[in-house]
């Protein structure tokens, strides 16, 4: 995908480390692209990943699931709905009642 061609360009300042610079002008030159064009690139493919997991975080994700899901118990479903039921009609009982006397 080529990035930038057919938009108006906007003259920009911007400060980056020695680092991320280094990287910039080796990608550049890599990928015999001008400076301007691998900022775009870079940036418009970290914009489409904003919002996924990464694949440290999906592993994490998967190994939780794989870990909790053994844990469930297996029930049958009468059984579930009976404990529903008993836990919704105690909800709908109230609270607990104060045992203590009012003082005036």
């Amino acid at each position: 995908m080529v990035y930038g061609y057919g938009m108006a360009a906007i003259k920009v300042t911007f400060t980056l480390d020695k680092a991320t610079i280094s990287r910039l002008h080796e990608a550049a030159t890599r990928l015999a692209m001008p400076k301007s064009e691998v900022v775009r690139a870079a940036i418009a493919e970290y914009y489409d990943k904003i919002g996924r997991l990464s694949k440290r975080e999906r592993l994490r994700v998967v190994r939780a699931f794989d870990e909790l899901v053994p844990r469930i118990p297996g029930r049958r479903v009468a059984e579930v709905e009976r404990e529903l039921k008993s836990i919704r009609r105690a909800r709908t009982a109230g609270g607990r009642l104060n045992s203590r006397p009012k003082t005036s």
